[in-house]
């Protein structure tokens, strides 16, 4: 079966899409209001005390009536950043010497030599929605109103370039049959996780520009994904780790024998794009770095390869499974789900192709020893091997239906619990 046989087409891609965001966002609205939870929210250790009717009074950025559902949790920190930058004087800011369960918090504005916790997140989302926001101002929104709608929009526009970009590399696979890179992109979009990419999140960005570096390396147009990795790496640090298949197509497609042949051609200039992801981390570090790490470690409670922290949060997490506690188990049987299904289907991609499968193991080894034992579900979204892999499988109309029934159940309970500032992830 040929590429071009294989490959979906772009309208199809596009009609799948629009219904998706139509149902996705339709469905928030309307299935929020059938019922309200009951709180607190116990899935973790922690979400008990952040989930309560009045756990967000201090958190305005968050509390606009306009597109709420759509807003919770990280969302409050983009919002901030895209209306006030860095420094928004009203966002909490974390005293030197705070520390992981026993941090000192204060009013950035009154404290101004203390860190933000703005400084935990990577900017080229919320630039990208200060950006979009600016042409809304004739529509009379509040600003909150305005950055909300652009983070929406701009994530949606991500899914449909992720989802173009993973139809694209599913029907590039060896053996790639007709309708393949259809599923993969409707297995994308049935994901549980993949609500995310309708709100004020950055998986629908980062998806858009990490998988479409992805395709156009694979075409071998390194330029462009040098391009869109370095805005993967300005968006989500795991963007740096383009690198590692980026580089390896380079190599397996001859750029280090050309660069030898031709020291001054064309394949510097390439050599450059792969390395554009690394670049674009070691500028982030240099301006961000020392101010990311403190928040991350002292108050989120990450950081690279934390092997003891991690232990420890899993042993937690499990803990709190093997006392009964309903909402736990039924929230980290996803997590678990998540993380098997990805290393599954990376595993199984490794000797067809090592590049996407090297990259997304990396991200899983990233997520789970990253100190805290939640969101894996999430994480994984951004491993090609989770769609490339089932659409191989979903050739047999069996598999093809109980994976988007199992997965779209899953997709809507918690989509449900976001929209109700419950932990989803």
């Amino acid at each position: 079966m040929s590429t071009v046989q294989a490959r979906a087409p772009l309208r199809w891609l596009v009609l799948l899409w629009l219904g998706w965001a139509v149902l996705i966002l339709g469905y928030q609205a309307v299935a929020a209001g059938r019922f309200e939870p009951q709180r607190p929210d116990r899935s973790t250790p922690w979400t008990a005390g952040e989930t309560l009717a009045g756990s967000h009074k201090g958190q305005p950025d968050i509390l606009d009536p306009f597109l709420n559902a759509q807003v919770a949790w990280d969302s409050e920190f983009y919002i901030s950043i895209a209306l006030h930058g860095y420094d928004d004087p009203q966002m909490r800011s974390a005293a030197p010497g705070s520390d992981l369960g026993d941090e000192t918090l204060g009013p950035h504005g009154a404290h101004p030599r203390w860190t933000s916790l703005n400084a935990a997140f990577f900017p080229a989302y919320p630039l990208a929605m200060r950006a979009l926001a600016w042409p809304m101002k004739p529509l009379g929104l509040t600003p909150i109103a305005s950055v909300t709608l652009a983070g929406v929009l701009i994530s949606l526009a991500g899914t449909l370039a992720a989802m173009i970009a993973i139809a694209d590399l599913a029907a590039e696979e060896d053996g790639a049959g007709a309708g393949e890179g259809m599923r993969a992109a409707a297995y994308l979009l049935v994901w549980p996780a993949s609500f995310f990419m309708a709100q004020v999140y950055t998986e629908g960005m980062f998806l858009g520009v990490s998988f479409g570096a992805l395709a156009l390396a694979r075409r071998e147009r390194w330029l462009w994904a040098g391009a869109l990795a370095a805005a993967a790496t300005f968006t989500r640090s795991t963007g740096a780790i383009l690198l590692l298949p980026l580089g390896w197509m380079w190599l397996a497609g001859g750029g280090l024998a050309r660069l030898r042949a031709r020291p001054w051609s064309m394949e510097l200039a390439n050599l450059a794009a792969v390395g554009a992801p690394a670049a674009a981390y070691l500028v982030w570090r240099a301006v961000f770095g020392a101010h990311f790490d403190f928040i991350e470690t002292h108050f989120f409670g990450r950081g690279l390869l934390w092997l003891s922290l991690s232990w420890s949060s899993w042993r937690e997490a499990f803990d709190l499974v093997a006392s009964g506690e309903p909402q736990a188990r039924a929230y980290y049987l996803v997590e678990v789900w998540g993380v098997l299904a990805a290393g599954v289907a990376s595993l199984l991609l490794l000797r067809g192709d090592p590049a996407l499968a090297l990259y997304g193991l990396a991200i899983l080894g990233v997520a789970l020893t990253s100190g805290a034992a939640q969101g894996m579900h999430r994480y994984v979204l951004s491993l090609p091997a989770l769609f490339l892999i089932p659409a191989r499988l979903g050739r047999q109309p069996v598999f093809d239906r109980l994976w988007t029934l199992g997965n779209t159940l899953a997709l809507a309970v918690l989509a449900l619990a976001f929209s109700w500032d419950f932990w989803a992830g």
